[in-house]
């Protein structure tokens, strides 16, 4: 039996060449497990929602109420003086105090707009059945002599009414923002059973501490 070195070293590569011609196992694709499970497709669809709703008409509508319903629950509250439920500006504790301390006393121009209305009036039967510019000028003056001991007495209200808000709440109840002043002129000048919100008390004097 004759020995042959290179017949080990052709039976060692044989096993590497057979690996090399057999061809790869196929890669099989399995398309189903990218896709969604039908648990997740149900859970996507239930958490889908439109960000923009489908009936702009019928949502601004049903905003529209509600808005409506606030206003009319607050104007319902001024009528019956229920400060917790009255708009947030008139919830203001120096609003509150403003509309005590103007209800509390005496205004001169509280009967203004009746006043002048009835002034009015009366001038023109005067300018047109009588025909005398005389009585109508009379009359016209007295209208702004009123006119100006409302200013006047408006002016000495603010200017007394000013300093009690400072002293009590500081400069932010007279701030520029905070309209503090026409507030308490355009309350002044309103028949006091007309005034929103309705006054705390029946009658004059309770001026606030």
């Amino acid at each position: 039996m004759t020995w042959n070195p290179l017949k080990k070293k052709e039976s060692a590569q044989k096993p590497v060449e057979q690996e090399a011609e057999q061809p790869a196992a196929p890669v099989r694709k399995d398309r189903t497990k990218s896709a969604p499970t039908p648990k997740m497709k149900q859970a996507q669809a239930a958490g889908i929602r439109p960000l923009v709703p489908t009936d702009r008409k019928a949502s601004a509508k049903e905003a529209k109420a509600r808005m409506r319903e606030r206003e009319n629950a607050e104007y319902e509250a001024m009528q019956k003086g229920d400060v917790a439920h009255m708009p947030k500006a008139e919830r203001l504790p120096w609003r509150i105090y403003i509309r005590d301390y103007v209800d509390a006393r005496f205004n001169v121009g509280e009967f203004f707009i009746p006043v002048a209305f009835i002034i009015l009036i009366a001038s023109m039967v005067v300018t047109s059945v009588v025909q005398d510019q005389t009585i109508s000028m009379v009359m016209m003056l007295l209208m702004y002599v009123y006119l100006a001991a409302v200013v006047l007495d408006v002016w000495l209200m603010w200017r007394k009414l000013k300093k009690k808000l400072i002293a009590k709440y500081g400069e932010r109840a007279v701030a520029k923002g905070s309209r503090s002043a026409s507030y308490a002129w355009s309350r002044a000048i309103q028949i006091r059973r007309w005034r929103l919100p309705k006054p705390r008390y029946p009658k004059r004097g309770h001026f606030p501490e």
